[in-house]
């Protein structure tokens, strides 16, 4: 039996470099976070509204390059590419901007971010669509560094998950006691320059995590070597900024380590805003429907090794069968006092445009 049929029926996950096989245990990690540190590897996925999942796996590999082979010859067969919904449409989205600009106004918060909800019906039999292959056309037309697949049928055991990510944008990576986050703020299309406004949300969201990671860090050791860097990819331009820091003796692996770093900094700044708590109640007030693990953390914890891979969980697909089997995708925009109502709405559908058009087809009956 190959590792593609097994990862359907037994569970798999698959990162950059590292693929897993065989989820043997779950901890609601909000819960439990001591788990974490405690040995072996952990599947993590967390929701933006607080829940966080992880599943320690019994069988993982370090390659050098995961999915190309496995997905060889495969097939995805996507939604209608006219039949996606979004939970805001564009006259309501554009009211929420102006909303947003009216909390700034106030004082009651500096940037927030607005986000809508693509969905599209997607019926599949159990544990779900071919995600290897989703995940395979994903990477040939959007290749991200922290694409991820995760595939977990749901069983009395534990509950299950569906997850194909094409996510540029690092929210935590632990490589022994350095702990470093890497928020984008600021999109553009290609050729097109950077506005003051982008610059500005980059820099506070730069400075909202730098204050994050200083609740677990040494004193004095929170750096920020890239700050506005200007990167390239598929489709669209982003600004970079990475934060670092050293963790304090008493979160270098201990007990307290994931339960402290995840109080900090979760959800991940750049898609909340700041100050992080004003932007949460408006995110509830102005979003009809939940985020689920878009804009949640979405990666991997090997205990064992003191190392950890949390992207942000932006440019992601998630499915579920709770209504028959809908597919799901999430694009947003950090809103401030310069947005500009129109121009953010076309920020979300830049953002979503490449990925949908590879997710789509009209081939579904055939």
């Amino acid at each position: 039996m190959t590792w593609q049929d097994d990862s359907r029926r037994l569970g798999s996950a698959a990162f950059r470099g590292v693929r897993a096989l065989r989820p043997v245990e779950h901890v609601d990690a909000a819960v439990h976070p001591e788990r974490l540190s405690a040995g072996g590897f952990w599947v993590v996925v967390g929701s933006f509204e607080g829940r966080i999942d992880a599943w320690r796996f019994a069988d993982v590999e370090r390659l050098p390059h995961v999915g190309e082979a496995e997905a060889r010859e495969r097939r995805w067969r996507g939604p209608a590419a006219s039949s996606w919904d979004s939970s805001l449409g564009m006259s309501r989205y554009m009211d929420g901007v102006e909303a947003i600009r009216a909390d700034i106004r106030e004082g009651n918060v500096y940037q927030a971010n607005l986000c809508r909800v693509l969905s599209a019906r997607l019926p599949s039999s159990a544990p779900g669509p071919d995600a290897v292959a989703l995940s395979h056309v994903l990477s040939r037309g959007n290749p991200a560094r922290h694409a991820a697949r995760i595939v977990i049928p749901a069983s009395d055991a534990m509950p299950g998950t569906w997850i194909v990510s094409a996510s540029p944008e690092l929210y935590l990576r632990v490589d022994g006691d350095t702990v470093t986050s890497s928020p984008i703020k600021g999109t553009s299309a290609p050729g097109k320059p950077m506005l003051e406004k982008d610059r500005a949300e980059n820099v506070m969201i730069t400075d909202l995590i730098r204050n994050d990671l200083s609740h677990v860090a040494v004193p004095g050791s929170v750096d920020v070597p890239e700050l506005l860097g200007l990167h390239e990819h598929p489709g669209l331009t982003h600004l970079h900024s990475t934060v670092t820091a050293r963790l304090a003796p008493g979160f270098d692996w201990t007990s307290s380590m994931w339960g402290a770093l995840l109080q900090c900094t979760f959800p991940p700044g750049s898609v909340s805003g700041a100050p992080k708590k004003s932007a949460l109640e408006i995110i509830a007030r102005e979003e009809p429907v939940p985020r689920g693990p878009y804009c949640g953390a979405i990666g991997w914890i090997d205990a064992d090794s003191r190392e950890a891979e949390l992207a942000v969980g932006i440019r992601t697909f998630w499915w579920n069968d709770d209504d028959g089997g809908t597919l799901r995708f999430g694009t947003g925009a950090g809103i401030t006092w310069g947005s500009e109502p129109f121009a953010e709405w076309e920020e979300t559908e830049l953002k979503a445009r490449r990925l949908i058009g590879l997710a789509s087809t009209d081939t579904m009956s055939t």
